[in-house]
C-alpha cells in the first residue's frame, strides 16, 4: 500500500535472518512465503525486512498486500461493514479470485497488473509488475495463510498486544467501533493459524508450528 507506515525494529530484523535461514530448503524457481497476524503484529515490516535481506544475498523478492484487495473500497468500508454487520467482517470481504491470479502469474513469471491502494488518498490505483526474475513472493496481511503458500508464517501477537503499534500506525481512528472491528478480525485470524507452517513468537523468536 502507498503511503503506509513502516515501524522496523530489531525484533522484525531478528525474525527475519530466522526465516531467510529456512529459505534454502526450498529448490524450486518459485516460492511464496504467507505471513499473516493481527492489526500491528508487524506483517509488513517483517516482509520489508525480509525482502531486504534477500535481495542483500542477490535473490529478489516482491511483496504482496491483501489489504489492497477488499471489494469495497476504503472510502466505504465502514459503511458498508456497518450495515452488514460486525459478522460480515473477514475472508468473504476480500477478492480472492483476483489474489489468487496474481498468484499464479508469479509462479509463470508473467506481467501482472495488483490493486494498489494509495493510503494519503484512499484512492485505487493500479500497479503493472512483471516477475519475471523474481523468485520470491511474500504475501503479507491478515488472511494471507489460506492462500497457497509454499511457506506460511504467522505471528504471534493479539491486538491486544500490538496497540502501541497500532496507535503509531495510525491508519485507522481508535474509537469502540474499531475495537468491534479488530476483535471480529481476532476472531477470524486465529482460525488460519493451525494452517502455519512457522510460528513468530512474541519474542520474536521463529519456531515450527
Amino acid at each position: 500500500m502507498l503511503g503506509d507506515i513502516l515501524l522496523i525494529t530489531d525484533n522484525h530484523r531478528k525474525a527475519a535472518e530466522q526465516i531467510v535461514s529456512r529459505l534454502g530448503k526450498f529448490q524450486a524457481d518459485k516460492v511464496v512465503i504467507a505471513i499473516g497476524g493481527e492489526s500491528g503484529a508487524g506483517k509488513s515490516e517483517l516482509a520489508h525486512v525480509i525482502s531486504r535481506r534477500l535481495k542483500e544475498r542477490g535473490e529478489l523478492a516482491k511483496v504482496l498486500h491483501i489489504d489492497n484487495y477488499y471489494k469495497v473500497s476504503p472510502t466505504e468500508r465502514t459503511a458498508w461493514r456497518k450495515k452488514h454487520g460486525v459478522e460480515s467482517i473477514g475472508l468473504s470481504e476480500y477478492d480472492w479470485d483476483l489474489i489468487n491470479q496474481n498468484v499464479a502469474e508469479f509462479r509463470q513469471s508473467k506481467e501482472a497488473v495488483l490493486p494498489c491502494i494509495d493510503l494519503l488518498t484512499d484512492q485505487e490505483d493500479k500497479l503493472i509488475t512483471n516477475f519475471e526474475g523474481i523468485k520470491y513472493l511474500i504475501v503479507e496481511g491478515l488472511y494471507p495463510l489460506k492462500v497457497d503458500a509454499d511457506l506460511k508464517v504467522f505471528i504471534d501477537l493479539t491486538y491486544h498486544e500490538t496497540k502501541k503499534a497500532q496507535f503509531l500506525r495510525g491508519k485507522e481512528p481508535q474509537n469502540e467501533y474499531r475495537r468491534q472491528v479488530l476483535e471480529r478480525e481476532h476472531q477470524v485470524v486465529q482460525s488460519l493459524r493451525p494452517l502455519a507452517d512457522l510460528i513468530v513468537t512474541e519474542d520474536f523468536e521463529v519456531v515450527e508450528a
